[in-house]
């Protein structure tokens, strides 16, 4: 099996994005970061967006950023809506099926099989299980860790005691 470059161009957003901690991120700064076409990452921002994986700010100082929690990404989901053909032979579809043995090839069924279990392994992950080590990954890309606002406040609190 192999996921479309849509698809794993969606996936590559949204760990992106997973990374930033809720910073706005640019197409730009994705397509630098990957070397992925602008033009490329315009569409799959778009329909990530339409699909409720993004939140997406316009103009000036404008972005996107993730909108569920990494950990509610499911994998198999995204990638089921994001394959376009999921027609492993031609008999999958049924506009353009031609094949002779159709009606006594138990072929079709192994395949059916083998997809499904494909995007029940997918869906036992999540974005969370993609950006699990953060580091390493935002240093390759050039995404700088900023602190979670919880780990800030749980910082500034535990070294005002200290002080006192």
């Amino acid at each position: 099996m192999r996921l479309n470059t849509f698809t794993d161009y969606c996936l590559r957003v949204l760990m992106y994005c997973a990374l930033t901690s809720g910073r706005l991120a640019t197409i730009a700064e994705i397509s630098a970061a990957y070397g992925i076409s602008a033009s490329h990452l315009t569409k799959v921002v778009f329909f990530l967006g339409q699909q409720g994986y993004l939140e997406t700010v316009r103009g000036k100082g404008g972005g996107m950023r993730l909108r569920p929690k990494p950990e509610q990404v499911d994998l198999g989901r995204l990638a089921r809506i994001a394959e376009t053909d999921n027609a492993l032979v031609e008999c999958f579809d049924p506009d353009n099926a031609s094949c002779r043995i159709a009606p006594a090839c138990q072929l079709r069924a192994i395949l059916r099989a083998a997809q499904e279990a494909f995007y029940a392994e997918l869906s036992r992950h999540t974005l969370a299980d993609l950006t699990a080590s953060p580091r390493p990954l935002a240093e390759f890309l050039g995404v700088p860790i900023l602190p979670s606002p919880a780990k800030t406040r749980r910082g500034a609190a535990h070294e005002n005691r200290g002080r006192g």
